[in-house]
């Protein structure tokens, strides 16, 4: 990625010497509006971010970009000789940007300056009044409530209430002997207990690596705000486990994945929460970056639907033979073979992978399961194409809240119907145009990393408030410990005030 060190100063090239709205009025630094968490201090997160809104002088909003290289945005700690932090500016192509920026450094104040040439636009210059801590500060806020009101949290999330409706107590002496001897042998799990805001794990299972995913969060977690005490398993598998038709007592477990025809407590997926947590880190694909590669304009879009990735669910292969038969319609194939025998005369040959933005050149993006639910459909609703998704009894902790023909088009499971689908698209365009807009706006405003952060915390809380037993550290369980290679260590102002009392 291409963080700035040391001078946080980002101009992006020269502003054209004649920009316009719609209406041909010139743009106005100062109605245009600015507006997000990134603009106050308390809301600590991996990438901060908040949005510029481009306005004319009438007051109208653009609805493209008036150019990529129209904003400067300066970021400086006025107490300091130098500012550590990476600034960038994301164009959304519709009139509106991201400015994110990470911190690798806390600091006293900050100042953030959004300019058009030498004018400040709306009320910039923006004053942070600190402390203004970065991701790897260990400062957690004691007040819970006042966490959530600042992350502006919903109050209630409808998926973890039907989740936790199965379990109207969790015993968590039971469950720590239960559930090991359940799936423990069979399945790959991970035991956690979060006791006075310090992570303990036990794992059981041959294949563990991707606890590192839930030790980043719940460690990213209790440096931002107190958890409560709260002992829980989670499956690091794909499929969920807990069977809604299961013989035995119902057991809470943690999983990725959910389906119709399971129990688990679904937590958004390990792609999505790295994401979040690595932004503007090693990671090129997130749910800010998307916004600013959406590819062309819908009028200027590829009609051929598009679809590339493994060979891990049976339909599948069936959409790349429908490809096949139909090329001009949908350009489908496989980049790895795995776990099917592949027939290059039925399949055509493996093809290279492509840039994930370049899907955004097409119109239609189809979503189709893999070894569980796509985990890919995040990031296609937050482009400007429209997304077919297939009927899946799978689903991520969003899904629920979805709705078909508002944010998406439904095609069948055994996707009889989906050339059907991509014919009415395309008879339909104004209103296929106009399911992709809600699509990206739904993302928009419930995929972002705050929105991801609320729901963990805002799922340990009410899943904690059913326990009728304290959580303990358990035998075999070690301590999982905070990063110690933070090059610009943090003093916590929370810390040393609870000490002096």
């Amino acid at each position: 990625m291409f963080s700035i060190w040391l001078l946080c100063y980002l101009t992006l090239g020269t502003i054209p010497e004649f920009t316009v709205s719609g209406e041909g009025n010139q743009l106005s630094p100062e109605n245009s509006l600015i507006w997000g968490p990134g603009l106050r201090a308390d809301v600590v997160l991996p990438a901060r971010y908040f949005y510029v809104q481009a306005l004319d002088t009438e007051g109208q909003r653009f609805t493209f970009s008036p150019g990529a290289n129209t904003f400067q945005v300066k970021i400086t700690a006025p107490d300091e000789q130098f500012t550590r932090i990476g600034v960038q500016i994301l164009d959304r192509k519709d009139g509106s940007f991201i400015v994110r920026y990470r911190m690798y450094a806390s600091y006293k104040n900050l100042k953030i300056e959004i300019k058009v040439e030498d004018k400040h636009v709306a009320k910039s210059p923006y004053i942070l009044k600190g402390p203004v801590y970065h991701e790897n500060c260990d400062c957690p806020r004691e007040d819970s409530t006042a966490w959530l009101e600042d992350m502006s949290c919903p109050q209630a999330i409808p998926q973890i209430q039907r989740d936790l409706a199965h379990f109207p107590t969790v015993d968590p002496d039971k469950i720590a002997k239960e559930i090991p001897q359940r799936f423990g042998q069979r399945q790959s799990l991970c035991h956690y207990t979060i006791k006075d805001n310090k992570v303990y794990i036990r794992t059981h299972g041959e294949h563990v690596g991707f606890r590192i995913f839930m030790d980043a969060i719940l460690l990213s977690l209790t440096r931002k705000v107190k958890m409560p005490d709260v002992e829980f398993f989670v499956n690091l598998g794909d499929w969920p486990l807990e069977k809604k038709k299961s013989t035995q007592n119902l057991h809470p477990i943690f999983s990725w994945c959910g389906s119709t025809e399971s129990k688990d407590i679904v937590m958004p997926t390990y792609d999505l929460t790295d994401s979040v947590l690595e932004t503007m880190g090693r990671v090129s694909l997130d749910m800010m970056s998307v916004q600013a590669n959406t590819g062309p304009p819908w009028e200027d879009k590829n009609t051929t639907a598009i679809w590339r990735g493994r060979d891990s669910r049976k339909e599948r292969l069936e959409l790349v033979k429908l490809s096949r038969k139909y090329p001009d319609i949908i350009d489908a194939a496989f980049t790895n073979f795995f776990f099917f025998k592949h027939d290059e005369s039925l399949y055509g040959p493996i093809v290279k992978h492509i840039s994930f933005f370049d899907f955004f050149k097409y119109k239609y993006q189809i979503n189709i399961d893999g070894t569980v639910a796509a985990y890919r459909l995040p990031y296609l609703l937050a482009g400007n194409s429209v997304v077919l998704k297939q009927d899946s009894f799978y689903y991520e902790h969003f899904y629920n809240e979805l709705q078909p023909w508002k944010h998406y088009i439904p095609f069948k499971n055994d996707l009889s119907d989906l050339l059907e689908k991509l014919q009415w698209a395309k008879d339909h365009d104004e209103e296929a145009r106009n399911i992709a807009k809600s699509g990206q706006e739904f993302a928009r405003n419930n995929l972002m990393g705050d929105h991801v952060f609320c729901y963990y915390f805002k799922l340990f809380q009410e899943y904690a408030n059913l326990q009728v037993s304290e959580p303990k550290i358990r035998d075999g369980m070690e301590k999982v410990e905070q990063p110690d290679d933070d090059l610009f260590p943090c003093t916590c102002h929370r810390k040393k005030a609870k000490d002096e009392l």
